[in-house]
């Protein structure tokens, strides 16, 4: 790789930066650090974040690199008379999942305030309310304060504060695993920074369009209005994806870790163009990519909005297997994301308007 800073740095800065759906703004400064030298980069009133290839000429078919910016998170709903905040969730989250973790607050100055996720405790709790969690109506995010005046005043803390998990990526080199939050899909906005370096020297046949996609987790809301911003000719998506390896049968699982990329023939959002997913699956196996298929029942991405704009895209959801995503921390690989971003290289390195008009 051709640029000058360190791959495994890029994706810790990409997955602590705070950025709840609505509150991407944090990982867009992270964006435009690591691609200001090599793309032209615009935004919109949406935060969705563009970046052009200085290269691109404006006449070849575009190809645009999709991820979205946004992680699971929370939302300040009320304070309580005592200080503790009652809160909404932010995204599709598992309820026996959150409490008793800790949270960053956003408050009125941008600075984050730490708390805790907190329920009943045992000791209060009568012999039913221990047989099941608690609904996050009946949690709240403790930051230390006794009143609400305190929270409002000392803490500024107010009504619509974004709140995110309070979690620090990590690296084992021995091991290869990752450990962090907002893997899904802060490891996808690493992708695209990576693909669009590792593109920088190469004579092209098409254009290439990177976006950071705002509010994936709330609806695929930013990819309808990157779609119809860039109007791609085809679209590779970079999603993290829910790792399947620790619970099912051996047989059935299509998303391990260590194992490369998951092209996803379908999924709840859309049917994969079968042309386009053929001829990466045949380059994964001419250049010895390692690389998983798998038929989803559920899940989509922003693939879901994206391949039904315009006049139809194709897309390909190149996704990097991530464990226990939708959840506080993940376990992920740096070699799944080295080979997702070869996979992505090698396909638009033998792009143009011919292949493209075959799909």
């Amino acid at each position: 790789m051709n640029h000058r800073f360190s791959t495994l740095d890029m994706i810790r800065e990409l997955s602590d930066a705070p950025g709840v759906s609505g509150f991407e703004d944090e990982v867009l400064q992270v964006g435009r650090k690591y691609l200001s030298e090599i793309a032209e980069i615009r935004e919109d009133t949406l935060r969705n974040l563009y970046f052009y290839r200085k290269k691109n000429t404006g006449h070849r078919p575009v190809v645009m690199l999709d991820c979205h910016s946004d992680e699971l998170g929370f939302m300040v709903q009320a304070i309580k008379p005592n200080g503790t905040l009652q809160f909404i969730t932010l995204g599709g989250w598992a309820e026996s999942n959150i409490p008793a973790h800790t949270v960053l607050v956003r408050n009125a100055q941008g600075k984050y305030i730490r708390g805790i996720v907190s329920a009943k405790p045992v000791h209060f709790m009568t012999e039913e309310e221990r047989k099941r969690p608690p609904a996050v109506s009946q949690m709240t995010i403790d930051i230390g304060s006794t009143s609400l005046e305190e929270t409002v005043s000392r803490f500024q803390i107010q009504v619509g504060a974004p709140v995110v998990p309070d979690v620090n990526c990590s690296y084992d080199p021995e091991n290869d695993l990752l450990l962090g939050k907002a893997f899904d899909n802060r490891l996808g906005c690493a992708s695209v920074v990576e693909t669009l370096w590792a593109l920088e020297s190469e004579q092209l046949q098409v254009d290439v369009v990177g976006t950071f996609a705002a509010q994936e987790e709330v609806g695929v809301r930013g990819s309808q209005v990157t779609a119809n911003t860039v109007k791609p000719d085809l679209c590779i998506v970079f999603e993290g994806s829910p790792a399947d390896d620790t619970f099912t049968p051996d047989y059935a699982i299509q998303t391990a870790i260590k194992k490369g990329p998951m092209l996803r023939h379908i999924d709840k959002g859309m049917i994969t163009n079968p042309r386009l997913i053929r001829y990466a699956l045949e380059l994964c196996e001419q250049l010895g990519i390692p690389v998983q298929q798998s038929v989803r029942s559920g899940g989509s991405t922003n693939g879901a909005k994206i391949h039904l704009s315009n006049q139809g895209v194709p897309c390909l959801v190149i996704g990097l297997p991530v464990r226990y995503i939708h959840s506080h921390y993940g376990f992920a690989t740096l070699s799944d994301f080295h080979y997702s971003v070869k996979l992505a290289v090698e396909l638009i390195k033998r792009l143009d308007q011919e292949m493209i008009g075959k799909l």
